[in-house]
């Protein structure tokens, strides 16, 4: 969580004003968010002023680091926050995501990769054509 040095409780809702300013994120980029992830959803006030709560001002940070640190799109990072928000409504996830890091080492691929496949015409086609990559990708480092 961020650190407010403004005298405030530390539950305390925030202007977007303080947010950007201890976040170093542009309230432009703020507003632009809200509009793009959906879960994002400060408190507004008559005239249209934003209050953020500190779960908000996690769910930025969250956002802040999957898009300018891990390399996420805004369409990945949406992805990352609604399987977390799904998983802390469905405490069976944490099972099923210590079960996925037991078939990924038993498979024997790196830590975390793991193919996510959804239902489709065509999926088997998708994943004969990323096997091929990768196995290009790691011809190409031993060459």
């Amino acid at each position: 969580m961020a650190l407010f040095d403004d005298g405030k409780d530390e539950g305390a809702l925030r202007t977007i004003g303080e947010v950007s300013e201890a976040l170093g994120i542009k309230p432009h980029v703020l507003r632009y968010w809200e509009a793009q992830f959906p879960l994002l959803r400060p408190l507004k006030r008559s005239g249209g002023r934003r209050y953020y709560r500190p779960s908000d001002i996690a769910m930025v940070e969250t956002i802040d680091r999957l898009v300018n640190r891990e390399g996420y799109t805004l369409k990945g990072a949406e992805a990352v926050l609604r399987a977390a928000a799904k998983s802390a409504h469905d405490p069976r996830q944490e099972d099923r995501r210590a079960g996925d890091r037991r078939a990924d080492a038993e498979q024997g691929d790196a830590p975390g990769v793991r193919l996510m496949v959804s239902e489709g015409p065509d999926i088997a086609e998708v994943i004969a054509g990323l096997k091929a990559v990768r196995a290009r990708l790691a011809a190409a480092l031993e060459a």
